[in-house]
Order: structure tokens, then C-alpha cells, then sequence
């Protein structure tokens, strides 16, 4: 993976580690749970993430392939 896309990656985990820390909290402090639009959007930049990662290992196994 080269360093841009690896950056990105580390980029958009932490992001979503402090998303879904943060939706934890509110269920277990307040009992609240996400609105159904927050959740959306996390499975959204999850699902773009392992298109970003999948991307690279698909052009990886082609090139090996070679």
C-alpha cells in the first residue's frame, strides 16, 4: 500500500474510532442511542474505506498474478 492511501486509511480509522467511541459513551452513559442518520454515515465511510483497501489489494493480486 503506498503511504498516501496508508495515511488515508489511518486517517479515516481514527476518525471513525472517535465516532463510534463517542455514540458508545452516549448509550452507556445517557441510555441514548444514535440517530439512525449517524449510523448510516459510519457504515458509509466504513463501506468507502474497504473500497479504498480492497482497491489496492485487488491491483496487488493482478500485478502478482503477472
Amino acid at each position: 500500500m503506498s503511504q498516501t492511501k496508508r495515511d488515508q486509511v489511518i486517517c479515516h480509522l481514527r476518525f471513525l474510532r472517535k465516532e463510534l467511541r463517542e455514540m458508545h459513551m452516549g448509550i452507556k452513559d445517557d441510555g441514548l442511542f444514535p440517530e439512525p442518520g449517524e449510523l448510516r454515515g459510519i457504515i458509509a465511510q466504513l463501506e468507502a474505506l474497504l473500497e479504498l483497501v480492497e482497491g489496492n489489494t485487488r491491483i496487488q493480486s493482478n500485478s502478482e498474478a503477472a
